[in-house]
């Protein structure tokens, strides 16, 4: 049993891997989303830091740069799966 939970466990940590290894590759490749995404997360952050709400605006635009952060990485994960093809 402990047998086969290592492999199961060395099988999971070889594919996050892979798909860690292959997400980088696509920020090399594509610069442009990587900027983006590291935009997203310092806006994020500065909108999470500010003392003010934006004109009731802060909530809402927290909510989308996490949904877009999540897309643009979804994105370049497509495109290493397809890559690796």
């Amino acid at each position: 049993m402990k047998f086969l939970s290592g492999v199961v466990l060395g099988l999971i940590l070889s594919m996050m891997s892979v798909w860690v290894l292959g997400a980088e590759n696509e920020r090399e490749l594509h610069p442009r989303i990587a900027k983006a995404i590291f935009a997203l997360k310092e806006a994020r952050a500065y909108m999470e830091a500010a003392p003010h709400d934006f004109g009731g605006h802060k909530a809402e635009a927290i909510r989308a740069s996490d949904e877009a952060i999540r897309q643009l990485n979804l994105a370049l994960a497509y495109r290493a799966r397809q890559d690796r093809r």
